[in-house]
């Protein structure tokens, strides 16, 4: 495997590229985790997320190596500042995949409705925001080589057009799932309750924190 310093040698922003792998397999192993919510007992499911917990540890070292090996000095085609926003936007997203990950441990998530239909459905199109948002961040290289500008500059603002529409379908979806337990809720205990309201909020950031950093790459353009 390559290091981060000599990543930074190939291309400025490979070590970029490589954290974001490393956030892609989080997101992975989260997608795995929901997809087997309901056929697994519990200590399968405690182990699936000790296994995201590894993985987000993972970023979590590859984010302070290339932090640790960027120099001052060091020629950037885009500020220095918004590499590292980018980086920690990146990581931002590994560290929500463990927040909903060990909040699946808490307790077994209590049946309700339609709900956990619903949930699974508001996780996958979170899911479809970050996968785009990943999309763009591949497609930097490409950037640089066309020097911010021209018909790749176009293609990744309609990249970044698209994720943000898909990122205000989820934000309508959370919307009408927090109306209906607030209106349902009831039927609920207290701490599932607790759990649902979170689980909602906390999916439905994956998508707002993946849309923010297509955005940001966005306003990346718009200054060069």
């Amino acid at each position: 495997m390559l290091t981060i310093a000599r990543l930074f040698g190939k291309s400025p922003f490979a070590p970029l590229q490589s954290h974001m792998n490393r956030v892609a397999n989080c997101m992975e192993k989260l997608s795995s985790v929901f997809e087997s919510l309901h056929k697994v007992d519990r200590m399968n499911l405690e182990k699936d997320v000790t296994a995201l917990c590894e993985l987000e540890h993972e970023a979590d070292i590859t984010k302070n190596d290339i932090r640790n090996h960027l120099p001052k000095s060091l020629f950037l085609p885009i500020d220095r500042g918004h590499f590292l926003e980018i980086l920690a936007l990146q990581d931002s997203i590994a560290d929500k995949t463990e927040d909903i990950g060990i909040l699946l441990t808490l307790r077994p998530l209590a049946l309700f409705k339609n709900f956990n239909d619903d949930l699974q459905t508001l996780f996958k199109k979170s899911a479809l925001v970050f996968w785009d948002a990943k999309h763009i961040i591949e497609e930097i290289d490409e950037l640089l080589e066309s020097s911010f500008g021209g018909l790749e500059a176009e293609k990744v603002k309609e990249m970044v057009e698209s994720t943000a529409y898909k990122e205000h379908e989820v934000d309508l979806l959370q919307r009408a799932l927090m109306k209906q337990l607030f209106s349902q809720g009831e039927a609920l205990s207290a701490p599932d309750f607790y759990l649902w309201q979170k689980l909602i909020e906390e999916v439905y950031l994956l998508a707002n924190l993946s849309e923010k950093l297509a955005n940001r790459i966005r306003m990346v353009l718009e200054l060069k």
